[in-house]
């Protein structure tokens, strides 16, 4: 007799060793329809897994948040069959499920996305065949024969230490995989292939060149239509394309991976400065700033050397070697030595718009996504032990107030201890639990990354979801106890003894130049009226009325308002269309009625034409709205 015990408790009594699906099945069969997977002694299996004692089982169903990854899993084998059905010499590799959907490198002659048709048919046969993933065990040498035609299963299975290794079977396709699958191909109802690129086995540029296939997968094809769409909204809203029509910014092969602010962007980008700046000074900040490069010395002491070095560039000033800064923070810990401290003088917070330079693979490099040289929103935060809950809320609440500003809504992930990592595990263990504790004092659910923390002190990443539901990781708050112990940083405690600060190190806007290219991507390049580049836009209806619109733009930019006179040869309604289609907030006409009467026609994007407004009129609101900066369109 085994005995199954339910998530609600409930125990069901089986004759036989039962298989998952067999469980499922006496719950109900609607159910056992819905399920994709279980979960035994948190081990994750098949549901034609056989159970052989008594047990505890959780059903993994389609809405679970494990589910889409399994059949994304699945689907990747599909892929793989279908391709060898078509391209019989193609020798599979790796094929990895990854954010929205999954690849796999296959050596092969080359394809392109007008072969996707024929691949996606054989896709469907399969998928209508509902064939069985079923798991066998065998030994390596079994594993070496059965892929002893496939050089790089070959190399895949010798270095495993297993001396019993899993194999999953659909048909007559079998494949090298640790699972768990999905109980049938029949499961995935909505599959498409995407995209193909070019990849090195291994990532190593000295072998073989594969093809990358990418495809996504759903268990309904309305969440894979409704993805389809989102990825065409994405496209409409490219940053690297609205950018370049905006004329914000560019790229260039001079200065790969670090990208050029042309003037329209730097006023954008001096915008989100100043609001940081008021942000910060009024959360008891002060602001500094470290040089772009220092000494190797330093980052051996810093632990970056040992831990970050294939990252930083380098160079060589008076015989001795030097690193540009990939991080701000060594910078932060020599200030700090060059004061003394109290007890009372902390908290120290201090803020840095700091320029780093990290090196990255240039296949990486992504517009403002992925680049070379980017400058981090850095804060210090220099604290006795008491302070540690009251400062990272103070951080969390900040967080909450400049994402707001821009309509951002945001979830936490806590990370915990990688295995490269410098600093003793008391320090981790206390690093962390103030970490756990002021999240669950901050009340917002978070999630548990483990291992994924930075090599120094656990992490709170923050994710931002924008007006597509995307989300990004942008802001960071980490805990560190090592970097003030490896630089010997103390203050004088109340009992007059030298003491070790705790330190916090953190961003809200992250790379600046990657939250720029979101808030473009955001808000289409729609932007609010505070954030706008250009505000206002003049439009004289002849050459005689310029000087006019000259001496109102003077009037507007003395109020602070960022304008342009527009006085191309071109008709007005096309001067309107082009201010439209750029995303000028304010549309200002100046006809003959405007210069003799002092007054302003305004239209406004959302169509909305005020006549008559006295410049006065015009100016009060504007101002107001900018300087409250609100994100809905004025209305005048």
């Amino acid at each position: 007799m085994i005995n199954i015990t339910l998530p609600d408790n409930s125990i069901k009594s089986f004759e036989s060793y039962p298989s998952g699906m067999d469980v499922a099945i006496s719950i109900s069969e609607g159910f056992a329809r819905n399920c994709v997977a279980m979960k035994i002694e948190d081990k994750m299996l098949d549901l034609n897994s056989v159970i052989k004692k008594d047990s505890s089982i959780k059903f993994i169903t389609i809405k679970d948040k494990d589910a889409l990854e399994i059949l994304r899993h699945s689907a990747a084998h599909v892929m793989a069959e279908a391709v060898q059905n078509i391209y019989p010499d193609a020798a599979l590799t790796i094929g990895p499920v990854v954010d929205d959907g999954f690849y796999y490198d296959i050596d092969m002659k080359p394809v392109s996305e007008e072969d996707f048709p024929t691949i996606e048919a054989e896709i469907n046969n399969i998928i209508k065949a509902k064939k069985t993933f079923e798991r066998k065990v065998v030994t390596k040498e079994d594993a070496l024969e059965i892929f002893k035609d496939n050089p790089y299963k070959t190399e895949l299975i010798q270095e495993l230490s297993d001396q019993e290794i899993s194999l999953y079977q659909q048909g007559g396709f079998t494949d090298l995989c640790r699972g768990p699958h999905i109980p049938h191909t029949g499961m995935i109802k909505g599959i498409k292939l995407m995209k193909t690129s070019g990849a090195y086995w291994r990532a190593d540029q000295s072998k073989a060149q594969l093809q990358r296939l990418y495809g996504t997968a759903f268990f309904d094809k309305k969440d894979l239509n409704a993805y389809l769409h989102l990825i065409e909204e994405a496209k409409k809203r490219d940053h690297r394309k609205l950018g370049t029509k905006l004329d914000l910014y560019s790229f260039h092969q001079e200065a790969a991976g670090m990208p050029f602010f042309h003037a329209k962007g730097m006023e954008m980008w001096n915008v989100l400065l100043e609001y940081w700046r008021e942000e910060h000074k009024r959360a008891g900040y002060v602001e500094t700033k470290t040089p772009v490069m220092l000494s190797r010395h330093l980052w051996e002491q810093s632990g970056h050397w040992e831990n970050y070095r294939e990252n930083m560039y380098t160079s060589v000033v008076d015989d001795e070697e030097y690193a540009i800064k990939p991080m701000n923070c060594p910078g932060g810990m020599i200030l700090y030595k060059t004061g003394s401290y109290s007890y009372r003088d902390l908290p120290l917070r201090a803020g840095e718009i700091g320029l780093v330079h990290r090196h990255e693979m240039s296949g990486a490099l992504s517009g403002l996504f992925r680049v070379r040289a980017f400058h981090q929103d850095d804060a210090h935060i220099f604290m006795t032990p008491d302070q540690i809950g009251d400062e990272i809320l103070g951080v969390l609440n900040l967080v909450n107030r400049i994402y707001s500003r821009f309509g951002l809504g945001f979830h936490l992930e806590l990370s915990t201890r990688p295995k490269k990592s410098i600093g003793s595990d008391a320090q981790w263990e206390e690093a962390t639990n103030g970490l756990k504790n002021a999240l669950n004092k901050y009340g917002q659910d978070y999630v548990i990354n483990e291992g994924d923390g930075a090599f120094y002190g656990p992490k709170i990443d923050i994710h931002i979801k924008d007006a597509l539901g995307r989300t990004w990781q942008c802001g960071t708050v980490q805990l560190d106890m090592a970097l003030p112990e490896r630089f010997d940083l103390s203050y004088k405690g109340s009992d007059n003894e030298k003491h070790r600060p705790i330190m916090i190190h953190r961003v809200i806007y992250g790379s600046i130049e990657r939250f720029f290219g979101i808030l473009v991507e955001h808000f289409a390049g729609k932007f609010p009226l505070w954030l706008a580049p250009v505000q206002a836009v003049i439009l004289p209806i002849n050459d005689d009325l310029a000087p006019h619109a000259h001496d109102v733009s003077r009037q507007l930019t003395e109020h602070g308002i960022r304008c342009e006179v527009d006085t191309r040869t071109e008709s007005l309604k096309k001067k309107v269309r082009d201010a439209q289609v750029n995303y000028t907030p304010l549309i200002i006409t100046i006809g003959e009625k405007e210069r003799e009467s002092a007054t302003l026609s305004v239209r406004t994007l959302d169509g909305n034409v005020k006549m008559g407004l006295a410049i006065n009129e015009f100016v009060k609101p504007v101002i107001k709205h900018i300087k409250d900066r609100v994100l809905e369109e004025i209305v005048l």
